[in-house]
């Protein structure tokens, strides 16, 4: 009995066995999810699938292709005509033509005349072609406002900014003018025009100028006579009372050193007056001019001192009374005069420069009528169309082929 009782608690155990045993089973069912996966598709493979589907590929590109030919030779051409122009080194404008007058202060005349680089220059050019100033002559006289069917003249504006492109080289300073139009005529011309009226508007530019510094230089001149007049007066007066007066060799070099000196120092305020009224303080025009004056100042300090310094020519202070006052006067003449000399070469320059004909700038090509038409590129844009359709083609078909194993692969489940 007691053995029989224990057999019957040892087949609950022997039962529980079985659930593992059938979770081995069920482990075979593992074996077709293994045999599903697939190697990943060759380069060969992708070529294969092209050359299936070839005509899908073909047919897709050459159609493009086609359209885009149409298209093109429906657009129409555009012709771009140049001209090139390039400011001239030597237009120094009126103050640096006078400036050149000024033997003593050459070095000087050089800075002040070219203080605006080739590049500077080039751009203000660039900015004068871009102004309404030029651009309303050039409207009225190609009627552009019909032309472009702009209700606006602002319009307009906007279109020859789309149109005309204007650059300046950073190296040489040469300005391009190049514009773009359906008329190969018409694109040459307005390209020219662009050249004749930036020469307009140069010449009115600068005769105003000249016309200013003329008007001023004649006052100058004037007021500096007078003052001649006067120096030459009180000289004869004081020769008069005091008869001769001895004076050495040097004290005459000081003398004319003085004069020269002080002559050079008020035709130097002269400029940088004039400079003043065309440059702002921060200029590199006023700042030359103001350190000139400022050394020549230094030199007639030095030489009307008291004769401490080591100067070779004996100073101003180091003479006799009466010796004084004669070089006072001499000097005060010798100034005056030296000055209405200098004032008077730079008025005439200034008269000149106000009726003088010359072009601000050489004209390096003029606008020629353009043979080709410069855009659009028809091949270029064939070209990237044909390669769009061929790559956007071999994509579609790939994407045609992974929706058909997709579908495949759900269909097959479903029938399992």
């Amino acid at each position: 009995m007691m053995q029989h009782s224990d057999t019957n608690k040892l087949e609950p155990r022997a039962s529980n066995l079985e659930p593992r045993t059938s979770n081995l089973e069920a482990g075979s069912n593992l074996e077709p999810r293994t045999s599903n996966l697939e190697p990943a598709p060759t380069l060969f493979d992708y070529l294969a699938l092209f050359v299936k589907r070839w005509r899908l590929i073909a047919g897709i590109t050459l159609v493009a292709t086609i359209i885009s030919i149409i298209v093109v030779l429906l657009i129409p051409g555009i012709y771009t005509a140049k001209a090139m122009i390039l400011p001239r080194e030597d237009d120094k404008g009126v103050m640096g033509a006078m400036m050149a007058q000024l033997g003593g202060l050459g070095g000087v005349a050089g800075i002040a005349g070219g203080g605006l680089g080739g590049a500077t220059k080039a751009g203000l050019y660039v900015t004068m072609l871009k102004s309404e100033t030029v651009k309303d002559p050039i409207i009225d006289r190609f009627k552009l406002k019909d032309l472009y069917e702009a209700k606006f003249r602002s319009d307009v504006y906007t279109a020859l900014d789309k149109n005309v492109i204007v650059t300046a080289g950073k190296k040489d300073g040469v300005i391009t003018i190049a514009v773009d139009d359906k008329n190969p005529k018409r694109a040459a011309d307005l390209a020219n025009a662009y050249v004749d009226e930036l020469g307009k508007l140069a010449a009115r530019l600068n005769m105003t100028s000249a016309g200013k510094d003329r008007g001023y230089l004649e006052e100058r001149l004037a007021a500096a006579r007078v003052d001649l007049a006067k120096a030459e007066d009180a000289l004869k007066a004081f020769q008069a009372k005091n008869k001769a007066v001895s004076v050495t060799d040097q004290a005459k070099a000081t003398i004319e050193g003085v004069a020269q000196l002080r002559a050079q120092l008020a035709a130097q305020e002269v400029q940088l007056a004039t400079f003043r009224r065309q440059f702002t303080e921060s200029s590199q025009e006023v700042k030359t001019a103001k350190s000139t004056a400022a050394n020549l100042q230094a030199q007639i300090v030095k030489l009307e001192g008291n004769g401490e310094g080591s100067s070779s020519i004996p100073s101003v202070g180091s003479m006799p009374q009466l010796g004084q006052e004669y070089l006072r006067l001499m000097r005060e003449f010798r100034i005056q005069e030296t000055l209405v000399e200098l004032l008077a070469k730079q008025y005439e320059v200034a008269k000149l420069s106000e009726v003088k004909d010359v072009s601000p700038f050489h004209v390096l090509q003029n606008a020629k009528v353009p043979e080709r038409r410069s855009k659009p590129v028809r091949r270029k844009i064939v070209t990237i169309v044909f390669l769009a359709a061929l790559a956007g083609s071999c994509a579609l078909v790939l994407a045609l082929d992974n929706f058909q194993k997709l579908r495949t692969g759900i269909n097959s489940q479903g029938s399992q």
